[in-house]
């Protein structure tokens, strides 16, 4: 399994999924404390960057 996912990929899992930061690297800072993390069920897409709708990154979070 992978550590983190990317926009446009499927959650392995239903739970909660935390922002890593973007695929391009820039306006890191972009996303609010409130959109920092993310609710999803098994199958749904990751979404990119509430904020820009930049390509993000997330993980699982603990």
């Amino acid at each position: 399994m992978a550590d983190r996912f990317k926009t446009g990929e499927k959650a392995p899992e239903s739970g909660t999924y935390e922002f890593v930061g973007l695929v391009n690297e820039s306006n890191e800072n972009a996303n609010t404390e409130n959109e920092k993390n993310i609710e999803l069920s098994s199958g749904e897409t990751f979404p990119p960057s509430q904020s820009n709708q930049d390509a993000a990154y997330w993980k699982k979070s603990n």
